[in-house]
């Protein structure tokens, strides 16, 4: 798994209102277009789908050209009209067993009671899921390394300051994301507009 997010200077990826923000560069901007390409899905957290309301797509891509639209929603909290299950893509929403809930123009998929992302991520694998890209938000990311799912961690670190001591980080959530902290390994750092694109290997 790929986790691939943008943070300011000073670590957060919104404001304290939660809203959405532009902290990349156009550089960051063309290079997240070209790396969603590659990936076989890009995931979100029902968060960013209520918060952001993203599309998930390939600019120009048709629907069969388009990665895999997935959103982890346990209790089904996906809006009927979001964007990410409007039809233009194919899309697949992970939701726990007890969860009722249903949509138009997506898969829903019972991932355990209470909701396993291993399992999730298994069930996806069955899809012929090999490769995720993983965008947010916060409390998401912060799931995938708390579950020992993530090989690789990007992050672009924008020219502002947000500010507000309960604006989210990359790595949300409650606690640590393991005991005394997650090592990784720094690749590059390259500087990409007004920003520097930092890549980690995840050991």
């Amino acid at each position: 798994m790929h986790v691939n997010c943008a943070m300011s200077a000073d670590g957060k990826i919104a404001g304290d209102d939660k809203k959405q923000v532009r902290i990349s560069s156009d550089e960051d901007i063309a290079r997240v277009r070209d790396l969603r390409r590659r990936y076989d899905a890009i995931l979100v957290g029902v968060g960013t789908v209520i918060a952001d309301d993203p599309h998930l797509t390939v600019k120009g891509a048709s629907f069969t050209e388009n990665p895999l639209r997935v959103i982890v929603d346990p209790h089904g909290r996906t809006p009927g009209n979001a964007q990410a299950a409007d039809g233009r893509a194919p899309t697949v929403i992970l939701i726990s067993d007890e969860c009722d809930a249903k949509w138009n123009n997506v898969t829903a998929i019972r991932c355990g009671d209470p909701f396993d992302l291993k399992k999730a991520m298994t069930e996806l694998y069955k899809m012929d899921v090999e490769s995720v890209l993983v965008e947010g938000g916060g409390e998401t990311i912060s799931s995938f390394f708390r579950n020992g799912l993530v090989d690789k961690y990007t992050v672009f670190v924008g020219g502002m300051i947000i500010g507000g001591r309960g604006s989210p980080t990359p790595a949300g959530g409650d606690g640590w994301v393991c005991e005394g902290g997650l090592r990784m390994k720094m690749k590059s750092a390259e500087i990409l507009g007004d920003g520097v694109l930092i890549t980690y290997d995840v050991r």
